[in-house]
Order: structure tokens, then sequence, then C-alpha cells
């Protein structure tokens, strides 16, 4: 199994539109970050982590084949802005995404062209399953174990798959979620910025998390361009405790 960070990136991604920061102006492509996404692949099956609005563009350096679902997990724009760009995938067949509750509303309301009864024609095929924390689903026996935490009041979904434990958008999590974090080998997990931030954490609040959770790598995603640059704040992490950037690839 591996995973490919399609995007690393916060909202706005990186460089932000009219920043001059050194971040938003570094030529080093490890500061480009894209809105956060993630490609999931175990032999043949590939699993799509949240569709943002740069899917086109991360999607099209890749190999075209079948995308088996599309795990959301919430329906913020940044993270759910490209569903209407998998209307290619649809040639392999329907595409299934899977989302909780408060999420799978929101879809309905933000594509309701593609749930209507007569659809027009090529609008994405969207097979929309509704999931919950704690219940196992199976995607082509990859077993998929979502688990919930807190997007400041929202709750929203994580997901534990084998020996990775993919989280974003995170600020608090219940103590009882971390027993299904329990051996998690590769954590993947959001760290904003350096400053306080109501509904995202901060980069030392991610990197406790990460120590909490004791994985033997943790990748932070989900970054704004006020996190600084790529190598100064590796520089000042653990060594099992990195950046993770776009086009990466760890194999879980």
């Amino acid at each position: 199994m591996k995973i490919t960070f399609l995007g690393t990136g916060t909202s706005c991604g990186v460089p932000t539109i009219g920043c001059q920061c050194p971040t938003c102006s570094s030529q080093d492509p490890h500061d480009k970050r894209l809105r956060c996404s993630a490609l999931l692949e175990e032999g043949d099956t590939r699993l799509l982590i949240d569709c943002g609005p740069d899917f086109r563009q991360q999607i099209m350096p890749l190999p075209f084949s079948r995308i088996d679902g599309i795990l959301i997990t919430h329906a913020h724009y940044d993270h759910v802005g490209g569903l209407d760009d998998v209307r290619p995938f649809c040639q392999f067949g329907e595409v299934n995404v899977y989302a909780d509750p408060i999420a799978r509303q929101s879809l309905l309301k933000m594509l309701p062209y593609c749930f209507v009864e007569h659809r027009y024609p090529n609008t994405p095929v969207i097979r929309l399953h509704e999931i919950h924390p704690h219940e196992v689903f199976n995607i082509n026996g990859i077993d998929i174990m979502p688990i919930q935490v807190m997007h400041h009041d929202l709750p929203i979904l994580g997901y534990r798959i084998g020996g990775l434990t993919y989280i974003t958008d995170m600020k608090t999590i219940a103590d009882s979620e971390l027993e299904y974090l329990k051996g998690t080998e590769v954590l993947v997990v959001n760290a904003l910025r350096r400053t306080p931030h109501h509904s995202h954490q901060t980069l030392d609040e991610a990197v406790a998390f990460a120590k909490k959770i004791g994985a033997r790598q943790t990748w932070l995603t989900h970054a704004a361009h006020s996190i600084g640059k790529h190598d100064e704040v590796n520089n000042i992490l653990p060594p099992h405790i990195r950046m993770a950037y776009d086009g990466l690839v760890v194999n879980i």
C-alpha cells in the first residue's frame, strides 16, 4: 500500500493570491501546496481521500484508471470542490463517494444535478454512500475505519486504513477515539500554522499529537503559507515527524 500526497495546502493554497511572503515567493517546489488531498493505492485499487478544487490539476500527471472510492473527510469546499471533475472516470462505471451524514447532506445540496432522477447528459455518475464513525466498510478487500475528530465544533472524519491513519482539519479529538489509532505506523495529520487557530491544530499541537500516537512516521499536511518554508519547518522537527509535500509518495 502506498499514499501519494496530491495536495498538502490549506484552503487558499500556497502561494496565496496576492502574497509576497518568503513562503509564497519561494522557488522551492516543496513550497507549492495545492489543496489537501491524497491517493491511496494497493494493487489495482485506488482510493482518493477528498477531492478539492485542484483535483483536475492533481490527477492529470497520473495514469488514467478507475477510482474505486472517494473518502470524504468533510464537505468544506477545499475538500470537495473538485467532485464535478470526476466525470471522465465515469467511463469505468459509477464513482462511489463515502461521506458521513453531515457531509452527505451538504453534497446533495452542492451537486443536486448529480442525484436527480433524470440527469443532464455528461454529469458525473456518483453513488453516494453514508458512513459512520467506527463502522468498518470494505472496498475491494481493503477495510476502512472512519474515526471522528472535531473541526472546531463540526464533527468530521479521519480514516484508519491498515497501518495508516489520515486526519486533516482537526482541532481536537476525544480520548475515546485514540483506541482506534493504536498501532498506527504512518500518521498523516494537519498542522496549519505556528500561531493559534480556532479550528485547526497549530504546528506545536500537531507535534504533540504525533508524539502521543507514536507512529513510526508522521507527515504533516494542510499547511498555510504562514507556517513557513518547508525546509525551515523540517529543521525544527524531530526526525520522525516531517512536513509532507505535493507529490510525496510514502509506502505504508
